[in-house]
């Protein structure tokens, strides 16, 4: 067993579908061996930064070239078997952001994320599952930011709503409404 499927029974899910998707992907990895890496075909272990300023109102969000809509800075797991650690690199990678500071050290939102098909670097990749974890990071909305041109075109904070409105991944947006609430109830 993975440390970070270790890491997962350990969590306290916030509700139903967190509760199932993490007996889903602790049995995928009995089930299937290996999930740090892209070898595995079917599904492997991603995560993401959600990045909120000072006042806890905006989210720094990156233009996906890939996928054509706003996200969070994100990445693959490519071995690394600290999910944190990976939402770190991909945070700095993706925005160039070198002042932050992670607000829990525990994911803030577990979820099996649907990946379509598509063409990476001229290959082919199949359609497959990504067992992704949100950490919740904070930053000054001033510090310099910057895109990572190969992956995506813009780099930029949006108020909550606006972001919730422009990400146009529709099985994504119940996810980053969880993320708002949880942060929300964070503040209170």
């Amino acid at each position: 067993m993975s440390l970070t499927t270790k890491m997962l029974e350990g969590y306290c899910p916030s509700c139903e579908q967190e509760e199932k998707d993490i007996k889903f992907i602790t049995s995928l990895e009995k089930d299937l061996g290996q999930i740090l890496t892209r070898d595995n075909k079917i599904c492997h272990l991603t995560s993401c930064a959600f990045i909120i300023n000072k006042t806890h109102d905006k989210v720094l969000c990156v233009f996906h070239n890939l996928l054509q809509t706003w996200a969070c800075p994100g990445g693959h797991a490519d071995g690394v078997d600290d999910m944190l650690k990976v939402a770190k690199t991909e945070l700095t990678e993706e925005t160039s952001l070198k002042n932050f500071k992670v607000l829990i050290n525990e994911p803030v939102s577990v979820d099996i994320l649907p990946i379509p098909s598509h063409y990476r670097k001229g290959e082919f990749v199949n359609t497959h599952l990504h067992l992704n974890t949100f950490y919740l990071f904070e930053a000054d909305e001033n510090e310099y930011v910057c895109k990572k041109e190969d992956e995506n075109s813009d780099v930029k904070w949006m108020t909550f709503n606006e972001f919730t409105t422009k990400a146009t991944e529709l099985f994504m947006k119940p996810i980053y409404a969880k993320i708002i609430k949880k942060i929300k109830a964070l503040d209170d």
